[in-house]
């Protein structure tokens, strides 16, 4: 963006004192939309001012944001809804220069490998298997526990990087490949869990009249690649005194796994000084009601 009389005089007043001139040049840079972010970024390398400095900060973070929830906007008007894409958006918050060829590379490289195992003739379970078998064992993924302290662990190219994902995060990785191999898995979200139940083939959401449990196979933990039962997760219903009603067992909608990544992730934002990450954070799950 070549710098103008304008921006040159926007800059020179961002130090002002009074918080309403502020807000009107805040708002007024923002407007010149991301572009103008080299000019800023240059202004903070030459300004002395470390509370300057943090308010050049914050502008470019507004700049960011603006851009990200215009992506959102876009992806939610998309009728596909693409899981993987979703998912490193909401990375994007944090990382907002995030690159995401690597990690489309790394998914297709697990998916080549677990294709390479597949053939017509498996059942569902040793599908299962060799998925579960090349996630956990031959990549390595390993499943921990939700901590609100390591927001790191709810992006996908972090968890791809270490190795290290919680439910929410494996699971998108396991139904994202389960997607690229056309096997028929997708997220439940059972209370505190979320896991991957595969359905029967016959079996379409929008169709189906019964209890959705009745088409459902068997049930994989994406914290281990473990396959449970249905005697399995009826005792996990009595063990924390839930019925099992249908809901809990139809797939969920990628808006919806989405929705609750960005809800899990302003979690990790409550400190007075991270405050407006978390509003930002549920506004954008607001988009996606």
């Amino acid at each position: 963006m070549q710098q103008t009389k304008e921006i040159n005089a926007l800059f020179s007043l961002i130090d002002d004192p009074d918080e309403e001139v502020y807000q009107t040049i805040a708002e007024r840079i923002v407007s010149f939309g991301k572009g103008i972010i080299p000019n800023l970024e240059n202004l903070w390398e030459n300004t002395p001012s470390p509370e300057v400095q943090e308010k050049i900060e914050m502008l470019i973070h507004q700049l960011h944001y603006k851009d990200l929830t215009n992506d959102f906007i876009e992806w939610n008007k998309n009728p596909y809804h693409d899981l993987l894409l979703g998912a490193l958006l909401v990375a994007k918050f944090q990382y907002p220069d995030l690159y995401t060829t690597p990690v489309l590379q790394d998914i297709e490289k697990i998916r080549r490998n677990v294709w390479l195992e597949l053939n017509s003739y498996l059942t569902p379970l040793e599908q299962a298997n060799v998925l579960s078998s090349i996630i956990y064992n031959y990549y390595n993924l390993k499943g921990i526990e939700i901590s609100y302290n390591h927001p790191d662990d709810f992006f996908l190219h972090k968890v791809i990087e270490s190795k290290k994902g919680n439910t929410i995060t494996n699971s998108i990785i396991y139904q994202v490949l389960c997607n690229l191999l056309e096997i028929n898995a997708r997220i439940i979200n059972i209370p505190r869990q979320m896991v991957i139940a595969f359905f029967h083939s016959d079996y379409d959401v929008n169709t189906y009249k019964g209890h959705p449990q009745e088409k459902i196979h068997f049930y994989v933990d994406s914290i281990s690649g473990q396959a449970y039962s249905h005697a399995d997760i009826e005792t996990y219903f009595k063990k924390i005194s839930v019925p099992p009603v249908a809901s809990y067992f139809k797939p969920m909608p990628n808006q919806r796994i989405i929705q609750i990544l960005l809800q899990e992730v302003a979690k990790c934002f409550t400190l007075p000084s991270n405050q407006y990450k978390q509003d930002e954070l549920l506004a954008l799950a607001a988009l996606l009601d």
